[in-house]
């Protein structure tokens, strides 16, 4: 941890090196968000409902999958731009150093402009928290903050997976995307209104529903099972294979020769 916070000190004193470019970037990523929003309100302004959820409970599964996601790019950037690292060799360095290569590689890049998107989601989080209907109480709490940890856990772990794949194809596959950028513009809904299909996928392939859906479900009282509350612990588990994929990666890693 130490060391952790070794490199980000470095990162915060490089970015206010720029401070300019860092406060117009932050604002640029929460007007970015905040186009999302706006086609949140407009639709339910028009619609009011949408398959039986209020405007005030999709907000609070757009700011729960938000925030997520933003931590998760914040602080996991690293293994998402991992490609150009396999590309220019600079892996290679990495492997030769003697300190984990997962911290070196999270430690390599890290996106505090993504402070802007947490600030949305923190905002919209005080106009939901209280206007969604949830009867709030100790258990509905640590749900709440239980999402928010599995959201983060299992974003950090499709770009594990991400660059896991890098080492087989060397260069990045945009078909991730539609389950990292994807996920955070489809997650503004409870993801049970895309129907039985996808709620599976995100079931039992790629656990965004167990962070998001059914704990959700729990918060508002549709599920009175308290097993629902700790679901999304268990999308944290989606973190191992895509760490054994990892492992399998790096044994199998041939320099570019850059």
């Amino acid at each position: 941890m130490k060391l952790y916070f070794h490199y980000f000190t470095i990162h915060l004193k490089t970015i206010m090196q720029y401070k300019a470019s860092f406060f117009l970037s932050t604002i640029g990523q929460f007007l970015v968000s905040f186009n999302v929003f706006l086609g949140v309100y407009f639709m339910l302004e028009r619609f009011h409902q949408v398959k039986g959820f209020t405007y005030s409970q999709c907000l609070l599964c757009f700011s729960t999958v938000l925030l997520s996601f933003s931590l998760a790019e914040c602080f996991f950037r690293g293994f998402d731009s991992f490609s150009f690292l396999i590309q220019k060799g600079e892996f290679d360095q990495i492997l030769v150093r003697p300190r984990s290569l997962i911290l070196q590689i999270l430690g390599s890049r890290m996106e505090f402009s993504r402070i802007g998107r947490m600030i949305q989601a923190i905002v919209i989080f005080g106009y939901a928290i209280p206007t969604s209907g949830v009867i709030w109480n100790l258990s509905k709490i640590f749900t709440l903050i239980f999402m928010i940890i599995g959201g983060v856990i299992t974003f950090a772990s499709l770009f594990l997976l991400y660059a896991s794949l890098c080492f087989f194809t060397v260069e990045s596959l945009e078909f991730m995307n539609i389950f990292t950028d994807g996920a955070r513009e489809y997650g503004k809904y409870p993801i049970g209104i895309y129907g039985k299909t996808v709620l599976r996928i995100c079931t039992y392939i790629v656990p965004f529903a167990l962070f998001q859906y059914y704990p959700f479900l729990y918060l508002i009282g549709q599920i009175q099972k308290p097993i629902f509350m700790i679901l999304p612990l268990l999308s944290c588990c989606f973190f191992l294979p895509c760490f054994l994929l990892w492992r399998f990666g790096v044994r199998r890693y041939q320099s570019t020769g850059s």
